[in-house]
């Protein structure tokens, strides 16, 4: 980890713990120069591409000081520091990935999968993951909280086989806890929809944003909730990220855990094993194993099918069968997500 030194330099005006998470929003990182030298690895600043390989650097200080200082193979740094390898052009790899504009039902709703819908409820993400599947995704022009979510729940309305509605983006924890409740009021007169189901990475990456207004709101929802995290290693998860989930699990909150598989951050049997084991500490499931979506720019994570398949059997030999996640791809079109 981090020296003292460097950790009170990476501490925002509201310091590590507590204070209004959109304050340490604002205060994420942006620069990568800026983050090699808090990590000592400023002359690795000359391998990065110009211009974040048009996709920014967004990090914030919280997640930054969970890596380890001097390690250019940190599995936390490898996961938003921007690569020359995200300008090769390699066939296969799109920018649209798994199929979403094929699938947009209305203004920000994706509908894939049978009794499910998704909205995309955000373009804001509190940390830009360079292997993003909706890193080329035309979120200004797709966002289902446009309008005070008019459309979305005019879709949800007229189809009675929905009952099960995603929150997706981007990560809808961007949005204030305001306008979350505007959506589940306009929920109440959807009878056939019984679930919520919020898929984010805040809580890992900023667990500030757990706080007491998003809980109350949760813990009053009428609806089955489940949160899906993402978390890919194990060395994201701190104290803070421990309490964020105890007070989700408290307000009534199902906790899963969903991972992409990457080359060179958690393609390994101790890895994984050990990211399950520290997902159930803090009260998590793990649920999915992706293989890496082909989008345009992540190339060189990507781990081939026989590798990820001898991961999951050691996995399946080493822990109790409610620890080993499901290896799955999405394919564009296909009526779910494809079990390997």
């Amino acid at each position: 980890m981090i020296p003292a030194s460097t950790a009170a330099r990476l501490t925002s005006a509201t310091g590590p713990e507590g204070g209004d998470w959109r304050l340490h929003w604002r205060d994420a990182l942006t620069d990568p120069a800026e983050l090699l030298a808090l990590l000592g690895l400023q002359h690795l600043s000359t391998q990065l591409p110009a211009e974040d390989a048009g996709f920014a650097l967004r990090v914030p200080r919280g997640f930054v000081r969970r890596m380890r200082h001097g390690d250019a193979r940190d599995p936390l740094l490898l996961q938003v520091l921007p690569q020359l390898a995200e300008l090769d052009r390699v066939p296969g790899f799109v920018t649209d990935a798994v199929g979403d504009m094929d699938a947009r039902a209305a203004h920000g709703v994706l509908h894939k999968y049978h009794g499910r819908a998704l909205l995309i409820a955000s373009g804001s993400c509190a940390i830009n993951c360079r292997y993003c599947f909706r890193r080329h995704f035309p979120y200004a022009e797709e966002m289902a909280a446009a309008s005070q979510w008019r459309q979305a729940l005019a879709h949800l309305h007229g189809d009675s086989s929905i009952t099960e509605l995603i929150l997706s983006g981007g990560d809808p924890l961007a949005l204030a806890t305001s306008k979350l409740e505007a959506l589940s009021a306009g929920l109440a007169d959807i009878p056939h929809v019984t679930r919520l189901r919020i898929h984010t990475r805040l809580p890992v990456v900023l667990p500030e944003r757990v706080d007491a207004t998003l809980l109350a709101w949760l813990a009053a929802l009428p609806l089955q909730k489940v949160i899906v995290l993402h978390a890919n290693h194990a060395n994201e998860f701190d104290a803070d990220v421990d309490r964020a989930c105890a007070q989700l699990r408290e307000a009534g909150v199902t906790l899963l855990n969903q991972s992409v598989l990457l080359r060179g951050i958690n393609d390994g049997t101790d890895a994984l094993a050990e990211l399950s084991e520290r997902l159930f500490v803090a009260g998590v499931l793990p649920y999915y194993l992706h293989q890496l979506d082909r989008v345009q720019g992540a190339a060189h994570f990507e781990v081939d099918d026989a590798r990820a398949l001898d991961l999951v059997k050691d996995l399946r030999a080493r822990l109790p069968g409610y620890l080993v996640p499901t290896l799955v791809r999405e394919v564009g079109g296909a009526a779910s997500k494809l079990p390997l």
